[in-house]
């Protein structure tokens, strides 16, 4: 909940999901070398496959993401006074995270590298200020369009409440983070469209633009999508399921009035809610969240949600 406000001072409720992951092997050797993995090739069977591979992967694989964080990582060391033993390494990343899907795959690669060049390096970083330099990573070194919230809660982990206020990241340098104990979170589902291929970088540019001119209609409603984030922090923490379903669906509906939403990802909405369950996108589309009721329900989603080509899981929150 809350989601798109992290990156225009507001707030959210996010949680990490297990069922996926991104991993990062560091080891010592004479030559710093990133090893490719078989979705960073350039070699193509046709122009066909090179369509389906820069839809589903993006342009550039995780290669870039890895040169961007270890690029981050030194100027951070720079900065804090921190001299870096004198050692090379390989590295290699390894992904079950579907991409281009709002499940933030790239930043969970960006994620690993840092707790690997951390643990080699034996570099302690504040938790706070981790989130900081993964999007610090990707927009300031790859140009991708982004908030912390993703950042937050792969570093963070489990269930936690975020509020980006203005005033407070200028004063300390980040927000106020606040874990909620995820067994107070009502059942939950994920589905994510097998299909569907995107750069979610992109999907901000025209509300951002909107939004540093003070347009009326963004600003009020980028409000009004952080509000749902503090209604469900009390929901949650008071045992209120029915609100929760509703500010789930708040959320999703609050985001049209600024977004054009392709029909791909509104069928998506639609056949979930058909269902009886609430839905809202897990990141700027392709996938969705939202609770549901028994696992009546939760398998009429499986039906209904294969017709779409989505896959439907039960999240994994620890």
């Amino acid at each position: 909940m809350g989601n798109p406000s992290d990156g225009f001072f507001g707030k959210t409720i996010s949680i990490s999901v297990r069922n996926f992951g991104a991993s990062v092997t560091l080891y010592e050797s004479p030559e710093l070398n990133i090893e490719p993995q078989p979705q960073d090739t350039n070699q193509f069977r046709s122009v066909y496959d090179l369509r389906d591979a820069v839809s589903t992967l993006g342009y550039h694989g995780g290669v870039p993401l890895l040169k961007a964080a270890i690029k981050t990582f030194v100027d951070h060391c720079d900065r804090e006074g921190i001299r870096l033993a004198n050692r090379n390494f390989s590295v290699r990343y390894n992904t079950s995270i579907p991409r281009q899907v709002g499940l933030s795959g790239s930043s969970a690669i960006i994620v690993a590298a840092f707790r690997a060049l951390m643990a080699f390096y034996k570099v302690e970083i504040p938790l706070p200020i981790l989130p900081n330099l993964v999007l610090g990573s990707e927009m300031d070194e790859l140009g991708i369009t982004a908030g912390l919230q993703d950042r937050v809660i792969q570093c963070y982990e489990g269930c936690v409440y975020m509020d980006f206020n203005r005033d407070t990241m200028q004063q300390q340098g980040h927000g106020n983070y606040e874990p909620i104990n995820p067994v107070l979170l009502p059942k939950l589902y994920i589905a994510y469209d097998t299909d569907l291929g995107k750069q979610s970088g992109k999907v901000h540019n025209d509300v951002r633009a909107r939004w540093l001119k003070g347009d009326e209609l963004v600003v009020q409603t980028l409000a009004d999508i952080a509000d749902v984030a503090r209604q469900g922090r009390d929901a949650i923490l008071n045992g209120n399921t029915p609100l929760v379903h509703e500010l789930v669906n708040r959320n999703f509906d609050l985001r049209t009035k600024i977004y054009t939403i392709s029909e791909r990802n509104i069928a998506l909405i639609q056949a979930a809610r058909a269902c009886g369950a609430s839905a809202s996108f897990t990141g700027s589309g392709g996938s969705i969240i939202g609770v549901y009721e028994d696992d009546a329900m939760l398998n009429q989603l499986f039906v209904e949600l294969k017709k779409l080509n989505a896959r439907v899981i039960k999240p994994f929150i620890n």
